[in-house]
């Protein structure tokens, strides 16, 4: 079964993006994927100030020298693929989950990378600069994402909750091509292990 890490990239004092990571989680479910929400305020990153970039050719997958990134790139390690819930502030991403990304090396590489985004525009600035940032770590982005425009604007379900089904066939698509993608790269991540 495929693993699927959705993340939620926004901590501020009441965030909406609670509201569509857990719809895109139970969607993502309904694919018979194994889902795992990973929340930043659970994962409390200063600033990246490790002694050593991620990315350099030395470090060895794993091999970070602080506990709480130690804990993060297990998590981001563990993944088939990757659904990224993005605000989008003044025209892009968050600092907060730019920050969580650059924490981390190899175990973002050769995965396919999912986005859901809310906001004004549907957060489609952020999701465009999420591309080249994804491209750089060997990721796939994938050309399909949900874009939530301007969910205050949105009808609430019974209890309250903001109604996210206008985005349903959105999300069926993206997560088809997310499914996708996952199986052609793990296939080609296990095999490349075993010739190893």
């Amino acid at each position: 079964m495929l693993k699927i890490k959705v993340i939620l990239g926004s901590t501020r004092q009441q965030r909406f993006g609670e509201q569509p990571a857990k719809w895109i989680v139970e969607k993502a479910k309904a694919k018979w994927l194994d889902v795992e929400l990973l929340d930043l305020r659970d994962y409390p990153l200063p600033f990246f100030d490790e002694p050593m970039s991620p990315t350099a050719a030395m470090r060895q997958e794993g091999a970070y020298p602080f506990p709480v990134s130690t804990k993060w790139a297990a998590k981001i390690g563990e993944a088939d693929g990757f659904i990224f819930v993005t605000p989008e502030y003044n025209h892009g991403y968050s600092a907060v989950m730019k920050n969580a990304f650059d924490y981390v090396g190899r175990e973002w590489n050769k995965k396919p990378v999912g986005f859901v985004g809310y906001g004004t525009v549907g957060a489609a600035r952020a999701v465009d600069q999420w591309r080249p940032v994804t491209t750089e770590q060997q990721m796939v982005p994938l050309k399909i994402a949900v874009a939530i425009v301007a969910p205050w604007m949105l009808p609430k379900n019974a209890d309250g909750m903001t109604d996210l089904s206008g985005s349903d066939a959105q999300a069926d698509m993206m997560l088809d091509e997310l499914v996708w993608w996952a199986d052609a790269l793990k296939a080609a991540r296990d095999k490349n292990a075993t010739t190893k």
